[in-house]
């Protein structure tokens, strides 16, 4: 049974396109955006999400190790990023086809205006055929602005744009029972329930360039597939893998697609480390809100407000032991939330439209 999507989001590793010496694969990125073109005039709308700016970078200066870590990952990747977009837009050229640099920050996923922005503008690449090629913009985005790695942007950009589904093309075949090196080790095929604890029989270590292991891999597939959208973790160094991946014939891990999430949900599953305030609830109002019911977050469920925040923020909700139920974006600032809560007959804090619950 072969996969019928509209939109796909393609995730290239930098462990796919990276040779041993740390320098860019340039035939493995043309024979990816070959599948890409083919796939495009198939129909299909595409989004790559793209590491190897730093790789990119490497070719083309040489740096001393002894240098500052950071401003060497600002350097490499600066110059290497336009080296990368280059690269693929003259592959794109080819087949006739536009790409474009769309350079990316975890700011511009905590507030909802940005967020919209950056969808409008995806969004009307999408219409006139072009191809949007993202990154991190890791020129600004340093220690506690950076995503966990692409793949965590590559979620969000999946969730933001509505997608059918994510490709995360790693060098691996998908997530094993077991460690891949040892024998009697396999590749999960299709991942179905919430909440595998995958870090149980998956090694933390991480690819050799990228910044996220396996673990990070799966917990970004489980959230965006609870969203609605299908996620496929397949080895990007074998040849054809995206047709064999939409045609299913390769082995690789499907994480099988849950009830669908409104754009705004989707919006906030994605920004827990954007959270300012944070709020607890009692029992009652936790019962409430993870009931098959829909409920909004009311003041007479309060017990405490922990941190604060403005009206528009987006809000933590924990339970009476700070475990954390889920986001909502605060209707009112925190302190008229301290005025009214435990009260009754007052307005929400957090309206079920802007409300998403982890359980």
């Amino acid at each position: 049974m072969s996969f019928n999507y509209r939109r796909i989001i393609i995730k290239i590793g930098s462990n796919v396109i990276t040779q041993p010496n740390g320098l860019p694969d340039v035939s493995r990125i043309a024979h990816l955006v070959d599948q890409v073109a083919e796939i495009k005039k198939q129909g299909l709308e595409v989004i790559l999400v793209s590491s190897g700016a730093v790789a990119s970078g490497r070719s083309l200066i040489t740096v001393a190790e002894k240098n500052d870590a950071v401003a060497m990952r600002q350097l490499l990747a600066s110059i290497g990023q336009v080296k990368l977009i280059n690269t693929y837009s003259q592959l794109f050229e080819r087949f006739g086809m536009l790409c474009a640099q769309v350079l990316v920050t975890k700011e511009d996923f905590r507030d909802r205006q940005h967020y919209l922005n950056m969808k409008n503008c995806l969004e009307i690449l999408l219409q006139h055929q072009a191809i949007p090629v993202i990154n991190e913009n890791d020129v600004v985005s340093v220690t506690e602005l950076m995503f966990t790695d692409n793949d965590e942007l590559a979620g969000l950009i999946a969730s933001m744009l509505n997608a059918q589904a994510l490709i995360v093309l790693t060098n691996v075949n998908g997530i094993y029972n077991g460690d891949p090196k040892l024998p009697g080790s396999v590749v999960i095929s299709r991942v179905t329930q919430a909440g595998i604890d995958f870090s149980s029989f998956m090694s933390s270590g991480k690819s050799q360039f990228g910044r996220g292991g396996m673990i990070t891999k799966s917990t970004i597939a489980q959230k965006t597939a609870k969203l609605g959208i299908a996620v496929h973790i397949a080895n990007g160094t074998t040849p054809n893998i995206l047709h064999q991946v939409l045609a299913n014939t390769v082995v690789h891990t499907q994480f099988v697609p849950d009830k669908k999430a409104s754009g705004k949900k989707k919006w906030l599953a994605h920004s827990e480390t954007a959270a300012t305030g944070v709020v607890q609830v009692n029992n009652g109002a936790k019962t409430a809100l993870i009931s098959s019911k829909a409920s909004s977050l009311l003041p007479i469920g309060i017990i405490n407000i922990i941190s604060d925040f403005k009206k528009g923020e987006i809000i933590k909700i924990v339970d009476e032991s700070n475990k954390l139920i889920g986001l909502g974006l605060a209707e009112y600032g925190a302190d008229k939330a301290k005025e009214r809560t435990g009260q009754k007959n007052q307005r929400p804090l957090v309206h079920y439209d802007y409300l998403y619950l982890q359980a």
